[in-house]
């Protein structure tokens, strides 16, 4: 019987059906990138001090420049180091007093400015931005900072969570019908979270969009990939993800325009209820379609793609594939496949950590980047375009090197330039951001490749379960990487690099223990999976030595 590679070769791999395809599912990809990074823009902190009753009055009356109500009502100003005290505390003076003087309003408490009392912010902020922010809408600074990082370690935690179950959906109950719902509840949530009243049912709807969106983009990834045949199977999987890459340099513009974080929200998350339009574009996957014996509805859908591509379908593919096996089982997935088998379980123990050390770095090295940024839009801009080579250079090098080496390669830059990174004087800054970038288009790489390397590594029935579940560790990655960054840069500025760097390195040890899956068509069974990590035995050559014995005359 022939496998459905062998169909698709001779209906179209990458065909009109594939091409259109491939767009819709893409446009998921986009819309996820103001998911998993919007917290840059919908999260970040302007330069901000105490709001204190009487001072806004007491510059006009005296006609203080901007410059000068800072330096004579802002404790703190000038000491190198101590924003806390600029930001976080006001001098407790009552400002609404009318002898005092313009040219040193402080002079009649004491002569000596830091003797004078300090309390907190208790009258809130003020905020150096012409737009707004969940930090600056619901004051998420200071003592609440850490709030901004849990908003997008709940991100993660959905992510996670989803991973676990939506994962089992998919292979249960079909790639499309986990697409649809998850897209449903994303859009839903997204707009709801525009709209939240306060911090607490904001997080909520974080929560609960976390939870289906990443779903919703891993079921538009495995749907591309069972669309098209092998020739084309890693270069739609690249490109989809570099649609993501897209979706960062748009939602950096959008942002631009739209500095207000509800209304960016919404600009964001109403357009993706349009993908609820797929029911009638996209098609179930015929792979999945028969690895749960539903043989007459993938004839169905082979069909309808042969038709849009103006081929016909085989009939011995027909005939073969109507046949009942009334001696099969229909697979079901199940968490075990994942650990039951020696391979598989290597390859499920790997992938985990190398989803896990990606995550870390990728967003690491963003929020590390982000520390140094001058102008919020361009840096997140020009960072977002040195993710366009990192997929070039996979393109032209994947087929021609495999799998294995460029992954390993690449974990193996972005640990080396973190420890680089480390022994750059903060002064020279544009080296740094170089470097940095180069750290980010090494593990942009890493992330690219991991995607289809664990879509390949696993048999159909679990292909969707093996990529979730691998994936979770990402999210756990996401979950934590926001405190290593902003916690441990308070010990020491460098000593997040270091671990980076040591996360990277032996991420790149461990690839070298996945096989190489450079032209080998997708596993279908468990048995299928074993042997891609199985060497070929040796044949056995036996050599025989021929004497040839000399002339003798008679």
């Amino acid at each position: 019987m022939p496998t459905l590679d062998d169909i698709l070769e001779h209906v179209g791999e990458f065909d009109l059906f594939q091409k259109q395809a491939f767009f819709f599912l893409c446009l998921l990809s986009a819309t996820f990138a103001p998911i998993y990074v919007g917290i840059v823009f919908l999260g970040f902190t302007p330069d901000h001090r105490c709001f204190s009753p009487g001072v806004s009055e007491l510059s006009k009356r005296c006609g203080w420049s901007l410059e000068e109500e800072l330096n004579y009502t802002v404790p703190g100003r000038g000491i190198p180091g101590d924003t806390f005290t600029s930001q976080c505390r006001r001098y407790d003076v009552d400002w609404n007093q009318t002898a005092l003087s313009c040219m040193d309003p402080l002079a009649n408490f004491t002569g000596n400015r830091s003797h004078i009392p300090l309390t907190t912010c208790q009258d809130g902020w003020v905020y150096d931005t012409p737009g707004s922010s969940i930090v600056t809408e619901f004051n998420l600074v200071c003592a609440d900072a850490w709030k901004v990082d849990l908003f997008q370690s709940c991100v993660n935690v959905g992510f996670f969570l989803g991973s676990l179950g939506i994962g089992y959906v998919a292979d249960r109950f079909g790639r499309k019908a986990c697409l649809l719902i998850t897209v449903f509840i994303n859009s839903l949530s997204g707009v709801l979270m525009a709209i939240s009243p306060n911090y607490v049912s904001m997080l909520i709807f974080r929560l609960l969009q976390g939870l289906v969106s990443k779903g919703s983009w891993i079921s538009g990834y495995i749907l591309i990939t069972e669309f098209v045949g092998p020739g084309y199977r890693r270069t739609v999987a690249i490109l989809y993800q570099m649609v993501f890459t897209v979706g960062l340099v748009i939602l950096s513009g959008i942002a631009y325009m739209i500095p207000h974080w509800r209304w960016l929200q919404l600009t964001v998350s109403v357009p993706t209820f349009l993908f609820l339009l797929y029911y009638w574009c996209v098609p179930e996957s015929p792979r999945w379609l028969l690895s749960q014996k539903k043989k007459t509805k993938a004839i169905k859908i082979m069909d309808h793609i042969a038709q849009k591509n103006g081929k016909l379908l085989p009939a011995n593919f027909k005939t073969l594939s109507l046949e009942e096996d009334d001696d099969t089982e229909k697979l079901s997935p199940s968490f075990r496949d994942l650990f039951r088998t020696p391979q598989i379980r290597q390859y499920t123990l790997i992938l985990m950590y190398i989803w896990f050390s990606s995550s870390v770095l990728y967003q690491g090295v963003i929020m590390y980047m982000g520390a140094t940024a001058v102008n919020l839009y361009l840096d997140f801009f020009y960072s977002a375009l040195v993710e366009f080579p990192a997929a070039l250079i996979i393109i032209f090098t994947i087929d021609r090197v495999g799998r294995r080496y460029p992954l390993a390669a690449s974990n193996f830059i972005a640990g080396v330039v973190c420890s680089i990174m480390i022994f750059i004087p903060n002064d020279i800054h544009w080296l740094k951001v170089t470097v940095a970038c180069v750290g980010r288009m090494g593990i942009t790489i890493a992330f690219q490749m991991i995607c289809l390397v664990n879509a390949e590594l696993y048999p159909t029935f679990i292909r969707n379960l093996g990529v979730m579940v691998c994936s979770s560790l990402c999210d756990v990655g996401g979950i934590i990487t926001p405190f290593i960054v902003f916690r441990l840069t308070e010990i020491w500025h460098e000593l997040p690099l270091i671990l980076f760097a040591l996360i990277g390195v032996l991420a790149s040890g461990m690839v070298l223990r996945l096989p190489e899956t450079k032209g080998k068509m997708l596993p279908e069974t468990i048995e299928d999976a074993e042997k891609l990590g199985k060497r070929k035995p040796k044949e056995n050559k036996i050599f025989l030595q021929i004497e040839k014995s000399e002339d003798v005359d008679i």
